[in-house]
Protein backbone atom coordinates (compact mmCIF):
# COMPACT_ATOMS: atom_id res chain seq x y z
CA UNK A 1 0.00 0.00 0.00
CA UNK A 2 3.02 2.20 0.68
CA UNK A 3 4.46 2.24 -2.64
CA UNK A 4 0.92 2.94 -4.20
CA UNK A 5 0.46 6.25 -2.06
CA UNK A 6 3.69 6.99 -3.31
CA UNK A 7 3.11 6.75 -6.80
CA UNK A 8 0.36 9.44 -6.13
CA UNK A 9 0.60 12.10 -8.97
CA UNK A 10 -0.08 15.79 -9.08
CA UNK A 11 -3.13 15.50 -11.28
CA UNK A 12 -4.56 12.55 -8.82
CA UNK A 13 -3.35 15.45 -6.11
CA UNK A 14 -5.73 17.77 -7.85
CA UNK A 15 -8.67 15.25 -7.75
CA UNK A 16 -8.77 14.67 -4.63
CA UNK A 17 -8.46 18.23 -3.40
CA UNK A 18 -11.13 19.06 -5.80
CA UNK A 19 -13.31 16.04 -4.23
CA UNK A 20 -12.49 17.45 -0.59
CA UNK A 21 -13.75 20.91 -1.79
CA UNK A 22 -17.28 19.76 -2.88
CA UNK A 23 -17.53 17.42 0.03
CA UNK A 24 -16.60 19.73 3.12
CA UNK A 25 -17.02 23.01 1.03
CA UNK A 26 -15.14 26.38 1.28
CA UNK A 27 -15.92 26.81 4.72
CA UNK A 28 -15.15 24.26 6.59
CA UNK A 29 -12.19 23.71 4.55
CA UNK A 30 -10.01 26.11 7.05
CA UNK A 31 -11.69 24.21 10.42
CA UNK A 32 -10.45 20.73 9.45
CA UNK A 33 -6.86 21.91 8.73
CA UNK A 34 -6.73 23.25 11.57
CA UNK A 35 -7.87 19.77 13.36
CA UNK A 36 -5.35 18.55 11.39
CA UNK A 37 -2.73 20.72 12.71
CA UNK A 38 -3.97 20.16 15.91
CA UNK A 39 -4.08 16.41 15.45
CA UNK A 40 -0.16 16.22 14.18
CA UNK A 41 1.17 18.45 17.50
CA UNK A 42 -0.55 16.39 19.32
CA UNK A 43 1.49 13.34 17.80
CA UNK A 44 4.25 15.53 18.12
CA UNK A 45 4.26 15.85 21.70
CA UNK A 46 2.68 12.18 22.29
CA UNK A 47 6.01 10.94 20.58
CA UNK A 48 8.07 13.19 22.04
CA UNK A 49 6.92 12.68 25.60
CA UNK A 50 7.31 8.83 25.04
CA UNK A 51 11.32 9.30 23.75
CA UNK A 52 12.15 11.36 26.83
CA UNK A 53 10.40 8.61 28.94
CA UNK A 54 12.01 6.09 27.53
CA UNK A 55 16.09 7.75 27.88
CA UNK A 56 14.89 8.67 31.26
CA UNK A 57 14.18 5.05 31.91
CA UNK A 58 17.52 4.02 30.06
CA UNK A 59 19.59 6.77 32.28
CA UNK A 60 18.38 5.78 35.74
CA UNK A 61 18.69 2.01 34.89
CA UNK A 62 19.79 0.48 38.45
CA UNK A 63 20.08 -2.87 37.13
CA UNK A 64 23.40 -4.45 37.41
CA UNK A 65 24.46 -5.48 34.26
CA UNK A 66 25.47 -9.06 33.69
CA UNK A 67 29.48 -9.93 34.07
CA UNK A 68 30.80 -12.93 32.47
CA UNK A 69 33.61 -14.64 34.29
CA UNK A 70 35.91 -17.09 32.98
CA UNK A 71 37.39 -19.51 34.23
CA UNK A 72 40.40 -21.40 33.17
CA UNK A 73 40.54 -25.14 34.13
CA UNK A 74 43.65 -27.08 32.88
CA UNK A 75 43.52 -30.95 31.45
CA UNK A 76 46.48 -33.30 32.48
CA UNK A 77 45.30 -35.22 30.10
CA UNK A 78 46.01 -34.72 26.13
CA UNK A 79 43.18 -34.37 23.89
CA UNK A 80 43.56 -36.27 21.56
Amino acid sequence: MLNSLAMIGSQEMIIVLLVVLVLFGGKKIPELMRGVGQGVGELKKGMEEGQRQVQEAIRHDDTPKATTTTSSTTNSTPVP
